[in-house]
C-alpha cells in the first residue's frame, strides 16, 4: 500500500491540521516507509511459531512474568464499612433517588 500527496491532504483535513507542502511531503514518506516496514513483517512466514508471553523471552527461557498468584490477601471487612451508613441492604448502600 502507498499514499500519495492526495491521501495526505485529505488525511491532514480530517485530523484537522494545517500542514504546508513540505510538512506534507515528509509525512508521505514517513507513513510510506511504515506501510513498507509493515508489508515486509507480513511477507515474513511464521508458520510454526508459536507466540511469546513476552519479547524478551526469546532470548531468557527463565523469564517469569511478574504477576502475583490470585490469592485473598485481605479478610472482608464489607459489614464493619457499613455499619455507619444510615441505610443498607443486600450489602449495597441505599441513598436517596435525586433524579426524577
Amino acid at each position: 500500500m502507498s499514499l500519495t500527496l492526495k491521501d495526505i491532504t485529505r488525511l491532514s483535513k480530517l485530523a484537522q491540521l494545517e500542514l504546508n507542502e513540505q510538512q506534507s511531503a515528509d509525512a508521505l514518506d514517513k507513513l510510506n516507509s511504515i506501510f513498507l516496514l509493515v508489508e515486509q513483517m507480513k511477507a515474513v512466514d511464521t508458520t510454526g511459531v508459536s507466540p511469546l508471553q513476552h519479547p524478551i523471552a526469546v532470548w531468557r527461557d527463565d523469564l517469569a512474568l511478574r504477576l502475583r498468584d490470585d490469592v485473598v490477601s485481605e479478610t472482608n471487612h464489607r459489614d464493619d464499612y457499613q455499619k455507619p451508613a444510615p441505610a443498607v441492604q443486600d450489602g449495597l448502600y441505599l441513598v436517596p433517588k435525586v433524579i426524577e
